[in-house]
């Protein structure tokens, strides 16, 4: 996004906007004395003011859901302090008859999210009172459609730091692949967090072009528990932007490899060329 001419501004926090001699400003707090979104207010003092000159300013303040005016307050049915429809694991309501999913259930607004949630919904209010199932939200990928895409699925780095979940994280640039390399592409990375000293992932993260895309074998890993190891051992065809979930389980097998084993090894070829 730099090379393309996008400034970035981390840490900075919006004032106010102001029109001067005809102009539109944002003016910003920017600087070390800025501290990221959730940091307490008396935290954010410090920064120097800046005034960035826009034609056109987009607010992306999210949404909620609209579960009001639909009858819910004559039944009783509560909402989540967040304003959505409140649900057990079966997606039923106070009323075991009366289900609910989508964005009006949460937590996650995504498409994919409310298909996954109207099969249980459906399922349930078919045969809940012979047998429920509980929705199975482990495991939600989510991308953001950006150019470059930003891919993600399970804990990012932020998160198991919060938790106190220890991880270690296997990186993999996207400029060594080939595929990446012939289509002028060669931007971004695979990250990976993994459960320290094995293959189990904990969540990845994929920055680069067809990032959705290549998001899916890492949610099939975490979804049937495969780790890095299967990963390497399945063959990708070649040249596809796929080899990059190869690659980076590759770059994990080599920072694991058993150095003593190989230590072994290379002795015993030492002597076998020796010996002929």
């Amino acid at each position: 996004m730099r090379e393309d001419g996008v400034r970035l501004l981390n840490h900075t926090r919006t004032l106010r906007c102001e029109v001067v001699d005809g102009e539109q400003r944002l003016v910003v707090t920017s600087g070390p004395g800025v501290h990221p979104v959730g940091a307490h207010p008396d935290q954010r003092s410090g920064g120097a003011e800046e005034a960035l000159p826009f034609d056109l300013l987009l607010c992306a303040i999210g949404r909620r859901a609209r579960a009001t005016g639909f009858g819910l307050e004559a039944l009783g049915i509560p909402l989540t302090p967040a304003g959505t429809i409140e649900t057990n694991a079966s997606l039923q309501t106070r009323y075991p008859n009366i289900l609910a999913c989508g964005d009006v259930v949460g937590p996650h607004q995504f498409t994919h999210v409310a298909a996954h949630q109207a099969w249980y919904a459906a399922v349930n209010g078919l045969f809940g009172g012979i047998k429920r199932f509980k929705v199975n939200d482990r495991v939600i990928p989510r991308v953001t459609f950006t150019d470059p895409e930003v891919a993600q699925v399970g804990l990012t780095e932020r998160q198991a730091q919060a938790r106190g979940i220890p991880y270690e994280v296997t990186r993999y640039g996207l400029d060594d692949l080939d595929r990446a390399i012939t289509e002028s592409a060669a931007q971004g990375f695979v990250k990976v967090l993994t459960v320290p000293g094995k293959d189990r992932i904990l969540g990845a993260c994929i920055v680069g072009e067809h990032a959705g895309e290549l998001l899916a074998e890492f949610t099939l890993a975490m979804k049937h528990g495969l780790g890095l190891e299967r990963i390497l051992g399945t063959i990708h065809p070649y040249p596809t932007w796929s080899e990059a979930a190869k690659y980076a389980a590759g770059n994990w097998k080599r920072a694991h490899a058993p150095q003593i084993a190989l230590t072994w090894l290379g002795r015993f070829h030492d002597w076998m060329r020796g010996s002929t």
